[in-house]
């Protein structure tokens, strides 16, 4: 009897947490006002609000959550987009491989992290990308790349283009 009402209690608490989960994720993405000096079409990072702007003009700017870099992971500064990927295969950096041989996980893998879209910034060692993880979209969770939910990449994938400019703020 006790074990199947701890059974009835997980499965309340799992189904509320989902709800939760479900009901924040609809309104991540909102318009917001913006007072910031950038040009419209500025991407800006705020790293410690784990938010992503995209600068629309008259004071208003797309905000976006995003997971950003671990401490020590971060990085602050301008840079741009130097190419764009939709599905794109991802290769870990040397960082992450720490002389392991190259590998290659292939696009549509679940294993890929880029998600949907990859905005490969002026290093190119570095993305704002999509997920297969949603849930760690909003934490300090990467080894410096942009973390978004795929459908806030794609949204964002259409309205900024190569060279558009990048400037990650604290």
């Amino acid at each position: 009897m006790l074990r199947a009402l701890r059974w009835v209690v997980l499965v309340a608490s799992i189904s509320t947490l989902s709800t939760v989960v479900v009901s924040t994720r609809v309104l991540a993405r909102e318009v917001v006002a913006f007072s910031g000096k950038a040009d419209p079409g500025t991407v800006i990072v705020r790293t410690n609000e784990r938010k992503l702007y995209f600068v629309v003009g008259k004071g208003r700017a797309i905000r976006y959550p995003v997971g950003v870099g671990r401490t020590g992971k971060q990085w602050f500064g301008p840079t741009r987009i130097a190419s764009k990927a939709l599905r794109p295969a991802w290769t870990p950096p040397a960082e992450i491989r720490r002389g392991r041989p190259v590998w290659v996980i292939p696009s549509n893998s679940p294993q890929n992290p880029m998600g949907a879209a990859a905005l490969v910034l002026a290093d190119n060692e570095l993305a704002i990308h999509g997920t297969n993880n949603p849930a760690s979209v909003g934490g300090f969770v990467s080894w410096g790349c942009i973390r978004m939910h795929n459908s806030d990449i794609m949204d964002l994938y259409d309205r900024v283009s190569v060279g558009t400019r990048v400037l990650f703020a604290r």
